[in-house]
Parts: C-alpha cells; sequence; structure tokens
C-alpha cells in the first residue's frame, strides 16, 4: 500500500527560495537538523547515530550523504530532488510499522550491513532512507529518490528476495537485532 502524498510533509523547492542555492539549503539542513539531530529520530527503538565528521560546508557529514549524490566521495554534487524530499526522510524512518505504509529489509554493500526502507507514494515517487547497522548502534546513512523506473524494479526485486530468505517481515527491532548478532558473532 502506497502512501499518500497528501499525508506527507510538503517539499522543498528551490523555486520557493527564489532560485538562492544558499538559502534554500540552509532550509533543507533545517529540516535535517530538526528531525535528526535536535530530536534525535529513531528507527524501532534503536536511536539513529550520524557521522558528523568530516564536517561538509560546517554540515554533519550524513546531511551531505543524504542531499548529494557521486560516486566519487570528495566530488559529490547537490541533488535537488533528494533536496526536495528531505521532510519526508523522519517519516520515512520512523513510520514503520504502525501504519505499514514502508518496506524495510537489510541489504549487504560492500561488507557492510544496511537497512534500506522504501517509502513508495502515490503519486509515483519512491524514496529510500538506508541505515548502516554497526556492531552496537544504527547510523542513519543516506537517502535518495529512485529517478528511474528499473531502480524501483531492483529495489522491489531485493526486497521480495529479502522476503523469501528471511521468512517475512520482521520489526525494526527484530531486523536491527537480527544483523548485530550476526555481526557481533
Amino acid at each position: 500500500m502506497a502512501v499518500s502524498i497528501i499525508e506527507l510533509p510538503g517539499k522543498l523547492l528551490l523555486t520557493d527560495y527564489q532560485g538562492n542555492y544558499s538559502t534554500y539549503i540552509d532550509a533543507v539542513y533545517s529540516v535535517f537538523e530538526h528531525d535528526f539531530i535536535i530530536r534525535k529520530a529513531h528507527f524501532g527503538k534503536w536511536p539513529l547515530k550520524m557521522k558528523f565528521h568530516p564536517k561538509f560546508q560546517d554540515r554533519a557529514y550524513t546531511f551531505y550523504h543524504m542531499t548529494h549524490k557521486g560516486d566519487v566521495e570528495n566530488e559529490r554534487i547537490p541533488d535537488f530532488r533528494r533536496c526536495e524530499r528531505m521532510p519526508w526522510a523522519l517519516p520515512t524512518v520512523e513510520t514503520f510499522p504502525p501504519r505499514g505504509k514502508v518496506k524495510c529489509w537489510e541489504q549487504t554493500r560492500k561488507g557492510k550491513h544496511r537497512v534500506c526502507i522504501w517509502l513508495e507514494v502515490d503519486d509515483g515517487d519512491n524514496y529510500y532512507v538506508v541505515l548502516d547497522v554497526r556492531k552496537t548502534f544504527v547510523l542513519l546513512w543516506t537517502a535518495f529518490y529512485a529517478d528511474y523506473p528499473h531502480q524501483v524494479r531492483k529495489k522491489a526485486k531485493e526486497y521480495e528476495e529479502w522476503l523469501k530468505q528471511s521468512g517475512g517481515v520482521c520489526t525494526p527491532d527484530e531486523l536491527i537485532k537480527n544483523i548485530m548478532l550476526r555481526i557481533n558473532d
């Protein structure tokens, strides 16, 4: 079941800031700071930690990862679709499972144990937040918007394969606990 666009906070658009990137990115960071630094967001019972160093433009490094894209770390560029959806990051992380309108699963990338959280929106938007599970804590890692249908199909296939392997949907707490048990073995 997809989330209704009406249920989500509004997107932050560059045009709402008269195209002024500096003012715009400050507003996007303000949402991030409120939702993840001041408020201290959780995935289930797990408080989300984040990378503050190295700072990027005097902001937490996690923010940089959630709002910029690119394969070469120090050459990432702003991604306005990621920035627009920053108000969606907190509801994506904290909605599961009460309304059950997001999907989450474990994924392994380059030896790292991650949780991918998929917010499927009824207007066709697909937004993902990724958490990095460590031995004793969980890091808010990145977020992104699926630009192309093949990206959505790839994530849907990954989710279905995880469901088959894991035996079904579990709570955020069970998912994190299971990953940490394997990491700590």
